[in-house]
């Protein structure tokens, strides 16, 4: 369900005589309820369908974004490049949909506002553009698999 259209809703509403409203749409419920002769604010409640997979563990951070980071040692050394974090906690997709191809691949040369990957939070499907223009070198997440805020998801090489 896209935020712009609860906006919207809880607008029609509050200019309404309406006192409760239910939607269901598949696993996404929304329920608004007024509350009687005050000015609070309308309650809003969320419920999402039980995770099925436990959080992955975190991977290895990849070094903070530097120009040049040389000759990195080490058995388990990232690939040189800027580092793209997730900027909310949800679920990773890296397509639009489960039968379309993903946004990137390793390998794809982007350019700044190409979309990445859609991150999932509380139904709301947020795509993750580029913020500058370079070549993936890595992808560090599995698709559908949960990520947390400022988690690496891709290195990109400027």
């Amino acid at each position: 369900m896209d935020l712009k259209l609860v906006k919207n809703l809880l607008d029609l509403i509050s200019d309404s005589d309406v006192n409760e409203v239910s939607i269901e749409e598949g696993d996404f419920k929304l329920k608004v309820k007024k509350q009687s002769e005050s000015e609070s604010p309308q309650q809003v409640h969320y419920q999402m369908p039980p995770q099925q997979q436990a959080p992955a563990p975190q991977p290895q951070a990849a070094p903070a974004p530097a120009p040049q980071s040389g000759g990195e040692s080490g058995g388990d050394a990232q690939p040189d490049g800027d580092v793209v974090k997730s900027p909310i906690v949800g679920t990773f997709y890296e397509a639009p949909s489960p039968d379309s191809d993903a946004f990137v691949k390793v390998g794809d040369s982007i350019k700044e506002g190409d979309t990445l990957c859609i991150v999932e939070a509380m139904k709301i499907m947020n795509e993750i553009e580029a913020e500058f223009s370079g070549t993936i070198q890595k992808i560090l997440v599995d698709d559908g698999q949960p990520v947390e805020f400022d988690q690496p998801l891709f290195i990109i090489k400027k």
